[in-house]
């Protein structure tokens, strides 16, 4: 019964890698109408704050000293700063780079959380898979183009993005046993919020209510702000929470392949046969990873 209910958070942690898959489609479009990085991330994380807060109100929960210093922590990686230094990266590296840099973060967290925890170690399958995996990300990514320019400033702002992850996993593991997982993604919401505020004063915020009311501009802040962030934090982080920030955090060698799929699909982006051979190691990898 316990191997069957995990299929549950698996799916939710699939679920969630193939919506963050297609935000870049949508943070395209969005950027193509004015909007800055910035603003995007302020505007959906406000609506998912705002969406939260109804379900979470039902019960107060008060946090340690301690464990609310985390939950700063968690809003900064997690949010804030992540979204900000992976999208200052693309203005300094090919996305390319980025996508790749970015997504090494499966890898960061293994190593990270296998120093700190026993039962967070690798097995030796799980190796395995996920190096077939990554394999396949990597051919994803690069989409045919085997060129990568270096890129100091874009591909350090990269990796920053991806140890920044790496933290929002240690830091929500830490803290998923003593508070449900409704709290901690309120928490990561109001401080990812709190502290991309002192952004602004740097790049002034600037809303256009006539480019707000465009179609293509608040179906995408919906999609991003409800769908994207509030329901996918939630799944995200009880996923964590089950399986383990190892497990779970390698779903995210599929995301370039959503990417991929959607650009595809959205904005007539093409596909090289070398990504299908990608996407087929990076299925491979997977399975074999989380095989019995």
């Amino acid at each position: 019964m316990k191997h069957l209910d995990n299929y549950k958070y698996h799916l939710a942690a699939l679920f969630a890698v193939t919506v963050w898959g297609a935000t870049f489609v949508s943070t395209k479009v969005l950027i193509a109408h004015g909007l800055t990085p910035a603003t995007i991330f302020l505007i959906r994380f406000v609506l998912a704050y705002l969406c939260i807060l109804p379900l979470s109100a039902k019960r107060l929960w008060a946090a340690s000293l301690r464990d609310e210093v985390l939950l700063i922590l968690a809003g900064i990686t997690g949010g804030s700063i992540y979204f900000l230094t992976e999208n200052m990266a693309l203005e300094y590296a090919p996305a390319s780079n980025v996508s790749l840099i970015v997504c090494t973060a499966p890898i960061w967290t293994a190593l990270l959380l296998s120093l700190l925890y026993r039962n967070e170690r690798m097995s030796q399958r799980q190796i395995i898979g996920a190096g077939i995996a990554f394999v396949g990300m990597v051919l994803v990514v690069l989409n045919g183009h085997f060129v990568l320019h270096l890129s100091p400033h874009g591909d350090l702002l990269a990796l920053s993005a991806a140890l920044l992850w790496m933290l929002y996993s240690l830091v929500v593991k830490r803290i998923a046993d003593r508070y449900p997982t409704l709290f901690i993604t309120r928490k990561v919401f109001f401080y990812g919020l709190l502290t991309i505020l002192p952004y602004f004063a740097y790049e002034p915020l600037q809303l256009d209510f006539e480019t707000l009311c465009r179609p293509a501009v608040w179906s995408n802040l919906l999609f991003l702000g409800i769908i994207a962030s509030m329901l996918c934090y939630l799944l995200w982080n009880a996923a964590m929470h089950r399986l383990g920030a190892v497990r779970t955090t390698n779903y995210i060698y599929l995301n370039p392949l959503v990417t991929i799929i959607t650009a595809a699909i959205c904005i007539d982006e093409q596909i090289a046969p070398i990504t299908l051979l990608g996407a087929a190691l990076i299925l491979y990898g997977m399975w074999r990873a989380e095989r019995n």
